[in-house]
């Protein structure tokens, strides 16, 4: 006679079964192909971030950013292989899965990740074509910037973690040169400005700058307590409550003991190979110079662009950009009394920008002003936008001066999106180094791009997309990301916020000018080999940005071929598909709803984008024709 089983077996027995359904999924998720195509779509980012424990704290994901607050991402070469393995691995499962049998929303899902992952596969042969370590990026700055910006420190456990990556900042400095002296024996060697850039900010982060008119080392007395990664900390454990004085005093010395003997010892580590590398490097500056240098520049401009354009159809378009643009800046000019057609217009636009009505105080005082200023424009723009736009970022957005200690090589403003988690708002980050270098009637245009409606607007709202995986929360796609940017600084004139502000438009067409140009020189260093001297003369000629501003952009070309071609390319299809919206719905269109579709599906490859525009518009038609139907 067979047992009754009873109740509490028949519980016990499905809590098992859940148990062994649940450890298989998991175990799926995690080694395997995840059953799910949405569960793969968030296995790729996971994994990511756990490799990557620096980008873990820069976006503040919940849950992770206390697993891995202690640790700092491995930069060795074995590591960055894995990654990259592990690339190609992601690529083969998701074509693994039936594209047909998928939702729509999976299939773009689907698209967009395949175009990246292809992207970055791609590029296998020019593992090592880049410079890890420059006056624009690198461990060097970007290192401190993370533990000044990103790493929380709110209670104890934060501070041991911060005191935990201070300890750990020679290791990873090694696995960067690793990477650098491997890079140096197949001859991908910096330009001499690039090494002598890198050496100087480093040198001033370790208290030591070089007095060019004494040839003589100036040292600063006490270097660690003027740096960024002590005073962060001093400032901020001040605000933790639960500590004593003697706690704090402890934490404190040791994260001085830290910053002198592992921090400065990586720095000046650092130091020595860049001194000795500078023997080795020349004064070519284009990608040209390297093995196969013109197709690894056509790649470059294709994951930049996201387009098949070619560098000599790139550098058409600008020229021809160019030209236009220049016509519109001298009409503004000839009717505010500026006539004289013999000089060129970035000598006259030069003439302008030393105007003192456009100037502010260069010392302390002005700074504030700039700062201030900003937030004017900001706060105006956001209370006039309820005619374009019916979704806003939940995110607040805070301007703020780019820190001292890397703003030399920095770029004249740069935006920082919320993290994840929601502990800080969006940050515009202004370069006050110079502050003749902001004038005030480009004020405008550089806040809505770096802000509202601009930078701000969709990288913020894109973070805070729901109901789609995690990778399309993330701005991979520069030519849509910068694109959008830049479209916004038109899309304000449009609306009315340059009105009876004519040199304010001029600003405008400067900025829009000096995208222009970025297609023209960047193309020129890249592909037809011109000179750094020679990009600098023509930017200056044509954009009437000071020699010093221009350098500085022009040396950031050098670094990041192809990344500069991304802004104006990427404005202009936004544009394109617009006018197309516009020409095929007629009294259809609606600018709210236009916004809607190519804010709502975050960044995209820009022929993604046509496809989804097209797809409103046919939609758009086909209810229109609907419900025009007669009963």
């Amino acid at each position: 006679m067979a047992k009754k089983r009873t109740w509490k077996f028949w519980v016990k027995r499905s809590i098992l079964f859940l148990l062994i359904i649940g450890t298989i999924w998991v175990v799926n998720l995690i080694w395997f192909r995840p059953f799910n195509i949405r569960n793969f779509y968030d296995k790729v980012f996971v994994e990511f971030a756990i490799s990557n424990p620096e980008m873990v704290t820069s976006m503040g994901i919940p849950v992770l950013y206390d697993l891995y607050k202690d640790e700092l991402s491995d930069a060795s070469d074995k590591k960055n292989w894995e990654d990259f393995n592990r690339l190609k691995k992601d690529y083969e499962v998701l074509q693994s899965y039936d594209f047909e049998s998928q939702s729509d929303d999976n299939k773009l899902n689907t698209r967009i990740l395949s175009w990246f992952l292809k992207n970055q596969i791609d590029g296998e042969e020019f593992f090592y074509y880049d410079y890890p370590v420059n006056q624009m990026y690198g461990v060097q700055s970007s290192l401190p910037s993370m533990m000044e910006s990103s790493h929380k420190l709110r209670n104890e456990s934060d501070v041991k973690a911060y005191i935990s990556r201070l300890s750990k900042f020679d290791t990873k400095f090694e696995q960067v040169l690793e990477g650098l002296k491997i890079r140096e024996e197949k001859g991908i060697i910096p330009p001499q400005f690039v090494i002598e850039r890198v050496i100087n900010e480093m040198s001033g982060f370790v208290g030591k700058k070089e007095n060019n008119e004494m040839n003589a080392e100036m040292i600063n007395n006490n270097p660690v307590e003027a740096n960024i990664l002590y005073t962060n900390f001093v400032n901020k454990i001040k605000d933790i409550d639960d500590l004593t004085d003697k706690e704090i005093a402890d934490y404190t010395q040791q994260v001085e003991n830290e910053i002198r003997t592992t921090v400065f010892g990586a720095y000046n580590n650092l130091i020595d190979y860049f001194t000795d590398l500078k023997l080795k490097a020349t004064t070519d500056d284009g990608v040209w110079k390297f093995p196969n240098g013109d197709k690894y520049y056509e790649y470059q401009l294709k994951s930049n662009t996201t387009t098949n354009y070619t560098p000599e159809q790139v550098h058409q378009i600008g020229l021809s950009e160019v030209a236009r643009i220049k016509k519109e800046m001298w009409a503004i000019l000839k009717s505010q009394g500026y006539t004289d057609t013999t000089k060129t217009i970035g000598s006259l636009i030069q003439a302008v920008n030393k105007e003192d009505r456009f100037l502010f105080q260069n010392n302390d005082d002005g700074r504030k002003q700039v700062l201030a200023r900003y937030n004017e424009i900001l706060d105006e723009v956001n209370k006039g936008l309820d005619s374009a736009f019916d979704i806003r970022p939940k995110a607040s957005l805070e301007v703020k001066r780019i820190p001292e200690f890397k703003q030399e090589g920095s770029a004249g403003a740069f935006y920082e999106g919320p993290p994840m988690d929601g502990s800080r708002d969006g940050i515009f980050y202004a370069n006050l180094r110079d502050v003749s270098e902001t004038v005030k009637f480009g004020m405008k245009t550089l806040a809505y791009h770096e802000g509202i409606p601009g930078h701000h607007f969709q990288i913020a709202i894109q973070g805070e997309l729901e109901h789609v995986p995690i990778f399309r929360t993330i701005g991979l796609f520069t030519a849509y990301v910068e694109g959008w940017a830049l479209y916004a600084e038109r899309l304000a004139w449009e609306l009315g916020f340059y009105d009876n502000d004519p040199f304010g438009n001029l600003g405008r067409l400067q900025a829009e000018m000096f995208r222009a140009v970025r297609l023209v020189v960047d193309t020129g260093i890249h592909y037809k080999k011109w000179t750094r001297g020679e990009a600098i003369d023509y930017m200056v000629q044509n954009t009437g940005m000071t020699t010093s501003e221009v350098t500085t952009e022009i040396e950031r070309y050098i670094v990041m071929p192809g990344q500069a071609c991304s802004y104006k390319i990427g404005m202009m299809k936004i544009l394109e598909l617009r006018e197309r919206a516009k020409k095929k719905l007629g009294d259809k269109f609606d600018l709210k709803e236009f916004h809607n579709v190519v804010l709502k599906n975050g960044a995209v490859p820009l022929d993604i984008l046509d496809e989804i525009v097209e797809d409103y518009i046919n939609e758009t038609l086909s209810n229109s024709n609907v419900s025009n139907y007669p009963l």
